[in-house]
């Protein structure tokens, strides 16, 4: 299939209605991709804006017309622009029918050690900021951005299971860079022992070449029916088919700007993971995109993945991916074009 077509087979976003599926055990149904605003608010080390407050409301309306409900956003996105544009937005709306969910934890003032991490202090002023942020007295699921080595994990879990009591925040969330299954399943036996909100939604990083979270993390999660929604689906960019292995760097690209990027996904591994993708994209009819976040959403222990882009058409090329179906032989093709770090054992 010429690929150069492929985008307009893509349909439109009212023709997409995303379905919803539950949010682990929290009794919840999030949209079967959530949209996250990272980029909201960012400026590159350029100094350009990668997307202001007009495009991110045309890309929130976007997600809504798809048939989306769930937004992912931080307190540090845009340093604190990204949730007082999706405030303004959904003062306009009617907050129930929208599932909101921030994180805390990157430091936030200079010279103070103490705007950082999960301790008390920190993560109570940091709730209360970025409800009034986002204009709302609650969020459905608060995030730790990362974990917090120096606060005691019991102190963590007591400081979150007070912010449910108190209404202000209803489901617990941890989201990591490297796996860390032990660390959430330590914090869960203290909840229970004291009868106390656990985790119940994980947001690893997890797509088709970066790997690491296979193993512990999944099967603890399937074994304690956790959600998990990864970020960075399409690896950074990677897996979108914008590079080419013996072409040179897009000039806007990620990569062109990012030498870890290149060291990271710019591999002989990586592309031929690639190739296996463009292959199964040819066959079903859809771009790279598309297809790794398919095949995402097909992997087992996998709620929902987490996408987001620059532009409406962006946004609408990946959110057509829950409309493409994969056979069972095309998942396992892909899923063994890179071994994951178990497969040995």
């Amino acid at each position: 299939m010429d690929r150069d077509n492929r985008s307009t087979m893509t349909p439109e976003l009212d023709e997409i209605d995303l379905g919803t599926v539950p949010l682990g055990r929290t009794g919840l149904r999030t949209s079967e991709l959530q949209f996250g605003t990272w980029r909201f608010g960012r400026v590159t080390e350029e100094g350009n804006m990668e997307i202001d407050d007009e495009r991110a409301r045309e890309l929130l309306d976007a997600y809504e017309t798809a048939g989306g409900r769930y937004i992912d956003t931080a307190d540090v996105y845009g340093g604190g622009d990204c949730e007082r544009w999706i405030g303004d937005w959904l003062a306009e709306r009617d907050r129930e029918r929208y599932t909101i969910a921030s994180k805390v934890y990157w430091q936030i003032r200079d010279g103070d050690p103490n705007s950082r991490g999960t301790n008390r202090k920190n993560v109570r002023h940091r709730v209360d900021a970025l409800l009034d942020r986002l204009d709302t007295d609650y969020i459905d699921v608060l995030y730790i951005h990362r974990w917090d080595d120096e606060t005691p994990a019991r102190e963590l879990m007591k400081t979150l299971n007070g912010l449910v009591e108190s209404g202000k925040v209803h489901y617990l969330g941890a989201s990591t860079l490297r796996p860390n299954a032990w660390k959430v399943a330590r914090a869960n036996a203290i909840a229970r022992s004291e009868g106390w909100e656990p985790f119940t939604v994980l947001q690893p990083r997890y797509n088709l070449v970066d790997r690491e979270v296979e193993g512990d993390y999944l099967e603890f999660a399937r074994q304690r029916n956790v959600a998990v929604s990864p970020w960075s689906p399409l690896g950074q960019g990677f897996l979108t088919g914008k590079y080419d292995r013996d072409a040179d760097l897009p000039d806007d690209s990620k990569a062109a700007e990012s030498s870890r990027f290149q060291e990271a996904y710019l591999t002989e591994e990586n592309f031929d993971v690639h190739d296996e993708l463009d292959a199964v994209a040819d066959e079903v009819g859809a771009s790279p995109a598309q297809t790794a976040l398919a095949w995402l959403a097909h992997r087992d222990g996998v709620t929902a993945p987490i996408v987001g882009a620059r532009t409406v058409d962006q946004l609408r090329e990946n959110l057509a991916a829950a409309t493409i179906d994969l056979s069972d032989e095309q998942v396992d093709r892909l899923t063994a074009a890179k071994p994951g770090p178990y497969d040995e054992l």
